[in-house]
């Protein structure tokens, strides 16, 4: 089934697969930079991702031309609940996050969807979200060789700033669909760059073979470790309820009418438990691909299936598996610099936007209390359960949202 869009282009077999490909490479940069970053198989998030976004298109019954991809989100979790618990751990934490969002999605078939403003206003939602990207901003940083007398005289540091300098171009004046890719840009152009700085070893890459199954990891489970990463699901909820209604204005259809908000919400749900089974990332809709459809005038389902299928197939290849994993640990922190800061700045451009006024001490203790837990990285135990960072903030600031008074406003 495809999406009914008026004067939609229409395409052929060979556009489609063109097409398809168009998707994978919009999605591409993003889905396995998430698993390099948190110690993940990248072949392991293209095959969750590709099967996700299956998974998504059977239960939103074909309507819904949404791709999945690995969400940046949980990346911070995931990268705390590993160092505390392990791995595994931090994919049961994973897993649990799709319940939640079946769980909401079975509240908002029968409630609407009124109570998520009230639970997640703008103030608690842009704070988080700034949290999200400052919070990594030591990674990017470490990663970058920008710490402990880095110098210009390290080839780590040298690629590292070429890496950064190109995803800034690319981000500022890359027209048409390029901008939509600048972070893949900037790492092919970073990852040529090491070539010349010998830096990458493909020693891996020679002893791989050419087809093979990903490196899949099975969950475990610690109530410790899934409070760690649960709370972060409220984040990306918002974020699914974002790209929907941006989905449904840029096709023309009403998606959280048809075919229902509580649909495409459970299918994200079941497509991160399923991720978090085989060893990925929790998925989340991906902005990238909502850019490729405002582009290209396509709005097929067909088209993003294909990009899935894709996907799939290329998790098998194990010598694509092991040539990502070849990519440089500066060329990941040049463009992590743009991409954790870009994602802060979302944050403040949620608050802009929706017009807080911080001359209310109401949303300057909200927002500076979910500040300072997140980025502090703050830790709170309650029994056996911990609390810390990003989780701790978000559940504060929720818990806030909801205790302080509101300020009447003066009448006019």
């Amino acid at each position: 089934m495809n999406v009914k869009v008026e004067n939609e282009i229409q395409i052929g077999a060979g556009q489609h697969l063109a097409l398809g490909f168009q998707h994978l490479f919009a999605m591409f940069g993003a889905t396995v930079l998430v698993p390099l970053l948190t110690g993940l198989d990248p072949a392991v998030a293209l095959f969750t991702s590709g099967t996700g976004t299956l998974l998504f298109q059977l239960i939103t019954k074909g309507q819904v031309p949404a791709y999945l991809g690995s969400s940046f989100a949980f990346i911070a979790p995931i990268i705390a609940v590993t160092a505390q618990y392990g791995l595994p751990y931090a994919l049961g934490g994973g897993v649990a996050v799709g319940f939640v969002y079946i769980i909401v999605a079975l509240i908002i078939s029968r409630l609407g969807t009124n109570w998520i403003d009230r639970v997640l206003p703008p103030v608690v939602i842009g704070s988080v979200i700034i949290v999200i990207g400052l919070g990594l901003a030591g990674t990017a940083v470490g990663m970058a060789g920008f710490v402990d007398g880095g110098s210009l005289a390290s080839p780590e540091v040298r690629v590292a700033l070429f890496t950064l300098l190109v995803t800034v171009a690319g981000t500022m004046f890359f027209k048409g669909f390029l901008a939509v890719i600048p972070i893949l840009v900037g790492i092919i152009a970073g990852y040529l760059f090491a070539l010349t700085q010998g830096i990458i070893d493909f020693t891996m890459v020679r002893e791989a073979a050419w087809i093979g199954l990903p490196q899949f990891i099975a969950p475990k489970f610690n109530v410790g470790a899934m409070a760690m990463i649960i709370p972060v699901a409220l984040v990306s909820i918002t974020e699914h309820l974002g790209d929907v209604m941006v989905l449904s204005k840029i096709t023309g259809n009403d998606f959280y009418r048809n075919p229902g908000l509580h649909r495409t919400l459970l299918g994200d749900g079941i497509a991160t438990s399923w991720a978090g089974l085989w060893g990925g990332p929790p998925n989340t809709t991906y902005g990238e691909n909502v850019g490729v459809l405002a582009i290209t005038g396509v709005f097929r389902v067909s088209v993003v299936r294909t990009a899935a299928i894709i996907a799939v197939a290329l998790s098998f290849v194990q010598k694509m598996g092991a040539l990502i994993s070849t990519i440089p640990s500066p060329v990941m922190g040049g463009v992590s610099i743009v991409l954790f800061g870009v994602i802060a700045a979302s944050g403040l451009r949620t608050l802009v936007e929706s017009g807080i006024d911080y001359g209310d001490k109401r949303n300057l203790v909200i927002s500076s209390v979910i500040l300072v837990l997140g980025i502090g990285g703050a830790e709170l135990s309650i029994g056996g359960v911990a609390l810390q960072g990003m989780a701790l903030a978000t559940v504060t600031g929720i818990i806030l949202n909801l205790v302080l008074p509101r300020r009447d406003k003066p009448s006019e």
